[in-house]
């Protein structure tokens, strides 16, 4: 297996829902004018309390600050993982479930923080740029180390990384069992040709940015049967969405398109508080029972709470398993 260090450095920010406005015009430039910007890496992800927006260095610098735009301080580098060819795992599952046990699982052994972003196309594993030889060091026995320099792949090796470097002695505050909510609402992964952005431009406004009426709001404050999730991404030329079906339905049939099976996907949110960026294993303890079963997951971190997304048909069991698993945990 492959691990390749990609060739971005991301901030991780969040827009408030007041202040959105202020950030309309950056995000449209971003989403839909390509020619207008060199941004490569743009994600954004709205949940009943924010908008969570993943970008490189190129598109934050058109995010203006202000008392609605909230950064963590951290860079952050996205790893991705390559099967080539003599993947060791005969799984059929997709998604974060491929990667639990050679990344996720490490990674929070070593107390690494891990931001999530699976897309319709792959799962990126962000990490602290400060954590980088750490996590290199980790990974290494797994996997063969690339990192991307301006269209090279060029191969890590350990000394590279490390200079006698450590293994992590920080000890990071060990993840806690947080409690998960499981909306009603069946959520789809899918993709777009990019040529055909223009297209659904007029729609994909209106859900981001016009789909927030005061009666939506109180219905997920009241009893968050059904959650406002929304996730669209833009990473080097490949568009991915996340969304639910009420959303889709909004969509041209014949543009989207979704995996052969076309399945449908329930959500699983982890967290009752915002969780913060510095404990570690939050991902691993959602991951690891999901790869023990070999059930498929997307995963996907926002600014305040992260989101599962498993097959609608395992809902069942993978709500079975996270209640035992805090059962287990809380005993």
């Amino acid at each position: 297996m492959d691990l390749h260090i990609l060739d971005h450095k991301l901030r991780v920010t969040s827009i408030t829902k007041t202040g959105l406005q202020q950030y309309t015009h950056p995000l449209i430039k971003l989403i839909f004018l390509r020619n207008r910007t060199r941004c490569k890496f743009f994600s954004l992800t709205e949940t009943p309390e924010n908008y969570t927006v993943v970008l490189d260095e190129e598109g934050f610098k058109e995010l203006q600050p202000s008392e609605h735009l909230q950064v963590e301080g951290s860079t952050w580098l996205p790893l991705n993982v390559v099967s080539n060819g003599n993947a060791s795992s005969s799984s059929q599952a997709v998604g974060v479930t491929k990667i639990a046990k050679s990344v996720i699982a490490p990674l929070a052994e070593q107390h690494v923080s891990v931001f999530m972003l699976s897309t319709y196309q792959t799962d990126f594993i962000l990490v602290r740029e400060k954590d980088l030889s750490v996590v290199v060091e980790t990974l290494l026995e797994e996997f063969n180390i690339f990192r991307e320099e301006g269209g090279e792949s060029v191969p890590v090796h350990s000394q590279d990384a490390c200079n006698g470097l450590q293994r992590n002695g920080r000890e990071g505050p060990h993840a806690t069992v947080h409690p998960v909510l499981i909306p009603e609402n069946q959520f789809c992964v899918m993709s777009l040709d990019p040529d055909t952005l223009p297209a659904i431009a007029t729609t994909l406004i209106d859900v981001l940015f016009y789909s927030n009426s005061p009666k939506e709001g109180a219905s997920v404050d009241q009893d968050m049967e059904c959650i406002k999730f929304f996730s669209f991404s833009l990473i080097d030329g490949y568009i991915s969405l996340v969304m639910d079906t009420e959303a889709q339905r909004q969509f041209p049939a014949d543009l989207l398109f979704t995996s052969s099976s076309g399945e449908l996907w329930r959500m699983v949110r982890i967290g009752g508080q915002p969780l913060g960026f510095d404990e570690c294993g939050i991902v691993a303890q959602i991951s690891q029972p999901l790869a023990d079963s070999d059930i498929s997951a997307y995963y996907i971190s926002t600014f305040s709470f992260d989101h599962a997304l498993v097959p609608e048909e395992d809902i069942v069991s993978v709500t079975e398993m996270l209640q035992a698993q805090r059962k287990d945990m809380s005993s």
